[in-house]
């Protein structure tokens, strides 16, 4: 299996932890993973994708990745922003970006935002930020403060070994393989004098005070001038959800394949995902 290139990214003091597989004069592509995941989520793709250059940063708080200051929320436009300077660091004026639930809709955001800067747009299990009427909003705002409070007095619970978050891990809700949990966890976990905990930020398991009405996130689709394919998962859980959404985005090619919401990290549909991507990359497999 091709090992990663592992580095980091300064911003303004904060790092930003970046795995890196393929040769340097790859095609780019930039991959975006799921809440409390990390880039690790994306090694079993960039084994099937020779001829990219797979570039996946672990996003603020995740993984190795420098933690948020304390007190500071972790709004998904905030990654837009890291992801952003990690194009300028890398000096990549266009890129195809590759995001996976949550790292979908960072994606979006980010095209929606900068089309200019997106030639190709893949998302997986995930469209867009979850909405919200306007005038639920300050209730919305109201109970986020509430349980944030109660979740960052209690903190993350350590594990006994690595096994048992392993076992954990693999039987979320979200399910995965052993092999799959392990990439996962090696970025993930932390050994401490009481077992194994969490690197994660706990601040990211806490709600967002601040959230985006149905309107705004209907203008950052309708945005996205580039060519975008929506794949999505026959057993996860945001089929339904995104189909309204569909016709607002000009140029969308949806799929659903059979796997679970981390179908990369399986090698059936991982295998479909990256031919279909090799396929619009123009990328020659290597025989």
């Amino acid at each position: 299996m091709t090992e990663p290139r592992e580095y980091y990214i300064d911003l303004d003091g904060r790092r930003l932890a970046v795995m890196e597989w393929g040769k340097a004069d790859g095609v780019p592509l930039v991959a975006l993973h799921g809440w409390l995941d990390n880039a690790a989520s994306f090694t079993l793709l960039a084994q099937l994708l020779p001829g990219v250059r797979l570039i996946a940063p672990d996003l603020a708080g995740h993984g190795l990745s420098d933690h948020r200051a304390p007190g500071q929320p972790y709004y998904i436009w905030d990654n837009v922003a890291d992801v952003l300077a990690l194009l300028d660091a890398l000096k990549l004026q266009t890129v195809a970006l590759l995001g996976h639930s949550m790292g979908a809709s960072v994606a979006t955001l980010l095209a929606g935002a900068f089309p200019e800067r997106v030639s190709r747009l893949f998302l997986l299990d995930g469209l867009a930020p979850r909405t919200y009427s306007a005038g639920s909003l300050p209730e919305q705002m109201a109970a986020a403060l509430k349980k944030g409070e109660r979740i960052r007095r209690r903190g993350w619970r350590p594990y006994a070994s690595f096994e048992q978050a392993l076992q954990v891990r693999m039987g979320s809700r979200y399910p995965v393989s052993r092999e799959a949990a392990g990439w996962l966890l090696a970025r993930s976990l932390k050994q401490i004098a009481d077992g194994w905990c969490w690197q994660h930020d706990i601040a990211l398991s806490q709600p967002s005070v601040v959230r985006l009405c149905d309107e705004q996130v209907a203008a950052f689709l309708q945005r996205l001038s580039m060519p975008v394919l929506l794949l999505m998962a026959e057993q996860g859980n945001e089929l339904e959800g995104v189909r309204p959404l569909l016709d607002l985005v000009p140029d969308l090619t949806l799929q659903v394949l059979d796997g679970g919401h981390h179908m990369h990290l399986e090698h059936e549909p991982a295998a479909s995902i990256a031919g279909l991507i090799r396929e619009r990359l123009a990328v020659i497999p290597v025989l």
